[in-house]
């Protein structure tokens, strides 16, 4: 897959760098993945959060942040549209 806004993970793990491995983590598996499906990530991740308009929302250190991003399946590509705690209120379908 194709992660964009690798910008976005790096700004977040520069203010909260207890979750910086788990940022590049993530990012490295997400790089090497054939996700065709939700199901494909549901095998890879099987906490992950599969929401409307292709949104996925993977859950990061121990479920204390959330990633949500969109995936366009066809080519490969996944955005990153969040990061931050879950104490943080946002419609992640929307995002």
């Amino acid at each position: 897959m194709r992660v964009i806004a690798k910008k976005t993970l790096k700004e977040f793990w520069t203010i909260h760098g207890e979750v910086e491995q788990q940022l590049k983590a993530w990012y490295r598996e997400a790089e090497v993945a054939v996700w065709k499906t939700p199901q494909d990530i549901k095998s890879d991740y099987p906490s992950a959060s599969i929401l409307a308009n292709n949104r996925v929302v993977f859950n990061i250190k121990g479920n204390h942040y959330r990633l949500v991003v969109k995936i366009n399946y066809e080519f490969s590509l996944v955005w990153i549209r969040f990061i931050g705690t879950h104490a943080a209120r946002i419609d992640a379908t929307s995002t």
